[in-house]
């Protein structure tokens, strides 16, 4: 199972998917979408791809870590991993089993806003994975034999990924700072202290309360037909009844009126790592009308070999070995827009910051120019293509953007709105969010614990 715990200053292991989210073709070129709704309320998509006898099956639920109830921390990813462990037909552990052995393979993953599961298998075992998947939407079965040593498991977990990573400990804390409010100041994984409470109860409450068909997305990509599917959908998915579901009770998050510099330490570090971020909106909340040119604006900055932070900071000034810009719309509440470096060793943070400043303030008061804008929408839109070559991909997609609550209308018409971005709208969305009297600041470097 993977889970995105670090959300904003590391990549999860499907980036790739993440960063083409939103860079889709057109209605035309839309992977051949389509999409039905059966009578318990499951929204079902098919993205036809024929190149090869492969299919991936993908189930989104619209809840995640933030809609954790209070002290209980983690429970969601636990859910995640108690899912493979059986129904009243499936015993503990065998749905991977009987995955692997009809040649496919299977996983899970839990972020802030969405759990999603998801098989790979050749084209004409959809049946199976369907039967399989659709069984644990209604039948999971645990109790404490299998909770309490799964426990164990995410438990252990955090401390491999997470106690074990000098920069994964900095980035809870970092977060911490980010949001003072919102639930997505809770690490994905959960604090150690509240997992070890986690109870068979708490999961199967975080079960019935959220895992529902209409509170679900199916995905089908691959080797299929649209009428293929509806078909073998309503045979597994359609008798599960659909039940109340509650709203999402987000809290707002306050408005920022300071800034916040963090620091550590650790022997186990050996170069510093500098980041800055700051409160951004996303496709839902906040000046949402700023979401496309933010998206132009981190390219333009930091999205290539000759951007402004890669080529002044890396190749001419040689202070340090990266440098980017980072901003990712695709949150159910409130995003963020962060610049990150690894500083060259011999360079001070000092020297550093005010050459980044420098680059920032020209670049926005005069140095971005029309036609840097428009060789970043060029570079966005070339590397929307590349979403069309898999098959797990579109489904990632296509799954992730209906899970936070978009539409396949909202993805088809992300080439026009990125393509109507100007010069004067990326300066504005700019000026909208970057106030350092209101950014996180964090420099991760080598040296003694404190």
């Amino acid at each position: 199972m993977t889970l995105q715990f670090l959300r904003r200053l590391s990549l999860p292991f499907f980036s790739l998917s993440l960063v083409l989210a939103a860079a889709l073709p057109s209605r035309a070129e839309l992977f051949e979408a389509h999409d039905f709704t059966l009578p318990n309320g499951l929204q079902v998509v098919v993205i036809p791809n024929h190149r090869a006898p492969i299919v991936t099956q993908m189930v989104w639920y619209k809840t995640g870590a933030a809609d954790e109830p209070t002290g209980k921390s983690g429970i969601a990813h636990f859910l995640e991993h108690l899912m493979f462990r059986g129904t009243k037909t499936v015993t503990p552990g065998a749905f991977s089993r009987i995955v692997a052995q009809n040649g496919g393979r299977d996983n899970a993953f839990t972020t802030h806003d969405y759990t999603a599961y998801f098989q790979n298998v050749a084209a004409d075992r959809l049946d199976m994975v369907m039967k399989l998947e659709s069984d644990r939407m209604a039948n999971l079965v645990i109790s404490d034999k299998v909770v309490e040593p799964e426990r164990e498991v995410i438990i252990e977990e955090r401390r491999m990924r997470i106690g074990n990573s000098p920069a994964a400990l900095f980035d809870e804390q970092l977060e911490t700072s980010l949001f003072l409010h919102h639930p997505y100041r809770i690490p994905t994984i959960g604090w150690e202290n509240e997992m070890h409470r986690l109870t068979t109860q708490d999961a199967l409450d975080f079960y019935h309360r959220w895992y529902a068909p209409n509170n679900a997305v199916l995905v089908i990509s691959g080797d299929v037909t649209t009428e293929q599917v509806k078909t073998l959908a309503t045979k597994y998915y359609g008798p599960i009844p659909r039940r109340a579901v509650p709203q999402r009770q987000r809290v707002e998050e306050p408005a920022k009126v300071a800034s916040a510099r963090l620091t550590m330490k650790n022997p186990r570090v050996t170069q510093i790592n500098w980041s800055r971020q700051y409160l951004a909106p996303s496709y839902r909340v906040g000046d949402t009308k700023y979401a496309y040119a933010l998206q132009v604006l981190a390219e333009v900055l930091g999205g290539s070999a000759a951007s402004p932070l890669y080529k002044g900071l890396v190749i001419d000034r040689t202070l340090a070995t990266s440098a980017g810009a980072s901003y990712d719309p695709n949150m159910f509440d409130l995003a963020t827009f962060g610049f990150s470096a690894t500083l060259k060793n011999g360079v001070s943070v000092d020297d550093f910051e005010a050459a980044l400043d420098g680059i920032v303030k020209q670049a926005l008061e005069g140095g971005i120019t029309a036609e840097q804008v428009d060789r970043a929408k060029q570079r966005m839109m070339s590397n929307a293509v590349y979403a069309r070559d898999s098959v797990a991909g579109p489904a990632r997609i296509v799954g992730m953007a209906l899970a936070l609550g978009r539409s396949l209308n909202d993805i088809q018409s992300w080439p026009d709105k990125i393509g109507a971005v100007t010069l004067n709208d990326v300066r504005a969305a700019a000026q909208s969010i970057l106030h350092d009297d209101t950014a996180i600041t964090g420099i991760l470097m080598p040296g003694p614990t404190s």
